[in-house]
Parts: structure tokens; C-alpha cells; sequence
């Protein structure tokens, strides 16, 4: 027997019997190859393959939808924060979340940039402004929000903070194209926002990343550092890197953009179908995403508290990885737990106990737009059966 799975954008997929009893973690849905070849051609016969004018059409089409003056597309997420850091000249401190990807610390090491960790919400799991203003010294060049799973952070009270305190303020959006705080869309915040545009994001162009700004300083160079600093004339004016935008990236992305909001409402109802199977479950929490905000659901992630349930995130992963269940745990361990970072943690950061908790109990669960009712009931089932005893209807 065979499944015909639908996908957002109309198309069916066609699943094996094997392959049906293995719900993945992540499937990408892809616009139509058609399209994109379609929209690739021009460039290709042209033997333009990278920062050419789908590139261009692609940066003007994202800064639109994010209401920014300046998008740049470049190589990846994580060059987009390392070109940011680079071209805002940080130097010395800067202040991070330890709950997220370690590609933001990254960044910030490749910059010779001394991270310093700020513990997160225990509501929405994104950075607590409090102890982000806590941890700003004389030393401090930047403070670095994230948007965690597409959920959008306290923007405008980082804003606040970082302009009394004289300091840039970069927001690691990689989550959360599509993402809106308080009504404004998520990218034209602090002085530059970066997201993602790799195969698990809303917007997906294979690779690649983008940074929105305002300052048309700040995307000048960030265009200049991502062809290794130099603006054409041979001459460098800044250090950069080879991040080049791939023309074919770009007519994935374009062919994309128009799926982003459908993606977003299936992501946002598989959210909602896995609160009403688990809401009420011993020891089961869930990311807050507050009034006003909307997010990606880039992630669905919910928390087992071991003293409530009896049972700890792992058995969970365990009983669904046993029934061909796929799951992740993002953020575990916090950066600041982790061997490249502890060094830093053990300079200040202190214990950071709600990244800790956070971490040991955070289990992300299968969420993409193909994905069908009927594994979102078996993972419930699953978890139901292990944390209540009994199923429930």
C-alpha cells in the first residue's frame, strides 16, 4: 500500500510502505523545479552563476516583504552574523544567549569577539532583556537577540537597552522570516537582522542567508565583505570572505517566496494540533509566544519536567525514536555547557539556570508542512501513552 502525502504547494509525494511507518524529523517543501529552472535559465545561459541579477531581483523581493531598505544575500546564516559582526568593526565583549544554535557563538569567535552568556524567559525560552542589561560593561560592543524556533524576543526592549547603552544590537532571525512583533515584521530591528535559508526554514534557497538593515552604510560593506571585502575595483576595503550568493539560490528563493505564508499556517496549525493532544500531561510545557507576536513554528518544541511526569526527555525521545519517530533536542546542551564555550561561562555568565533547565528538558518534535494528521496523532500517542498511562480521545 502507498501514501500520497500533499504539500503545501499542491504537489503529492508518494511514500513507500517503510517509508511511511518513519515520520521524519524535517521533508523541505520545495516550489515546483520548473520554476525554478525556469527563472534560472536567463543567468545560466548568460554564464552568470553567483551576485548576478536573480541574486539582485531576490535581495529586493525580501526586503519588500520584511519592509527593510537593504536585504544581502550571502553564502549562509552563520556568514551572515560573521560578515555583521565584521562589518559593524566589533571589538571586545559581546552579549548572547546561551539558549540557541552555536552558530551564533561561532560568528562570535571568528571575530575575536568575547561572548558573554545572558540566560533566557522561562516562558518564551528567547533572552531575558533584565539580565542582558545585567551583563553590559565598558567592555560591551553589541548585544545579539534571537528570534529561538521563530519566536520573536523582546525587540524593542533590547532596542532601549543597547541605544541608552551606546552599543549595536544584531538580531539572529534565523528562525523567523515570516515572524511578526507586536504587527511589525521581524527584520527591521536593531541595526541589522540575519536569517537562515537552509532546507528546515520558511524560505528556503538550498544555502544561504541574508541580512536586512536600514543602514545603507552597513549593506554596502556587508556587499564588499561578502565578495572577500572588495567593491570591484581590485582594491579591498574591508576583510571579507567568499559568501557569494549562488544565482541558482536565488531562483529557489524567489520561487519560494510565495509559499512562505502557507508554510507558516500549516506550521502554525501543527503547533496548535500538538498543544490540544499534550496540553494537560504531567510535567509538559510549552514556548510561550506572546500577544501581539506571530511565529514561524520553525520548531515545535515542548519541555518534560521529570519531577512532574516520572519519566525525563530522553525515555520520551526513546519510546518515539522506538516507533520510528524522529525528534531533536534543541538547545541541549546550552553553548554555555558546551566545550568551546565553558571557558566563557566560567568568566561570568554564572549558572544561567533557566538555559539550563530549559536544555536538560527541551524536546523538538516532527513539524514541516507535509507532514500528515496522522503522525502528529501517533507522536502524541506515543508521548500520551508514556507520560499519562492511557491514551486520551
Amino acid at each position: 500500500m502507498r501514501s500520497d502525502i500533499p504539500s503545501v504547494n499542491g504537489q503529492t509525494s508518494v511514500e513507500s510502505p517503510s517509508e511511511r511507518l518513519r515520520v521524519r524529523f524535517v521533508r523541505p517543501d520545495l516550489p515546483p523545479l520548473e520554476s525554478v529552472h525556469a527563472l534560472f535559465r536567463e543567468s545560466y545561459e548568460q554564464g552568470i552563476l553567483t551576485n548576478g541579477p536573480l541574486a539582485a531581483r531576490f535581495e529586493d523581493a525580501a526586503a519588500e516583504r520584511l519592509g527593510v531598505r537593504h536585504c544581502v544575500a550571502v553564502s549562509s546564516g552563520t556568514s551572515a552574523l560573521m560578515l555583521t559582526f565584521r562589518a559593524l568593526d566589533l571589538r571586545g565583549e559581546i552579549v548572547l544567549p546561551s539558549f540557541t544554535f552555536f552558530a551564533t557563538g561561532h560568528a562570535a569567535l571568528w571575530n575575536n569577539l568575547r561572548p558573554v552568556f545572558a540566560d533566557c524567559l522561562s516562558r518564551t525560552w528567547t533572552v531575558d532583556p533584565a539580565d542582558v542589561e545585567s551583563k553590559i560593561t565598558t567592555k560591551t560592543a553589541a548585544v545579539v537577540g534571537v528570534h529561538v524556533g521563530g519566536n520573536p524576543c523582546h525587540a524593542q526592549e533590547l532596542e532601549r537597552i543597547c541605544a541608552s547603552a551606546g552599543i549595536k544590537l544584531v538580531f539572529d532571525a534565523a528562525h523567523a522570516f515570516g515572524s511578526t512583533y507586536r504587527g511589525q515584521a521581524v527584520g527591521g530591528f536593531g541595526d541589522a537582522e540575519t536569517f537562515s535559508l537552509t532546507p528546515t526554514k520558511t524560505l528556503v534557497c538550498g544555502e544561504g542567508g541574508l541580512v536586512s538593515t536600514n543602514d545603507t552604510t552597513l549593506a554596502r560593506r556587508l556587499r564588499a565583505a561578502r565578495n572577500y571585502g572588495d567593491t570591484g575595483a581590485y582594491d579591498p576595503e574591508h576583510l571579507g570572505l567568499n559568501a557569494r550568493f549562488p544565482e541558482f539560490n536565488a531562483a529557489m528563493g524567489l520561487a519560494g517566496m510565495a509559499l512562505v505564508d502557507a508554510k507558516i499556517r500549516r506550521h502554525t496549525e501543527i503547533a496548535e494540533a500538538y498543544r490540544r493532544r499534550l496540553s494537560g500531561l504531567p510535567g509538559v510545557h510549552f514556548q510561550t509566544i506572546e500577544d501581539g507576536n506571530a511565529s514561524t513554528f520553525k520548531d515545535f518544541s515542548i519541555l518534560i519536567d521529570p519531577g512532574a511526569s516520572n519519566t525525563s526527555r530522553d525515555e520520551v525521545a526513546a519510546a518515539l525514536a522506538a516507533e520510528g519517530i524522529e525528534t531533536r533536542k534543541y538547545y541541549s546542551p546550552a553553548m554555555h555547557q558546551q566545550r568551546l564555550y565553558r571557558q566563557y561561562a566560567d568568566q561570568g555568565a554564572g549558572t544561567l539556570p533557566v538555559s539550563t533547565r530549559i536544555a536538560a528538558s527541551v524536546l523538538s518534535l516532527p513539524i514541516y508542512p507535509s507532514l500528515p494528521s496522522e503522525a502528529i496523532e501517533r507522536a502524541a500517542s506515543v508521548i500520551e501513552k508514556l507520560l499519562d498511562g492511557r491514551p486520551r480521545k
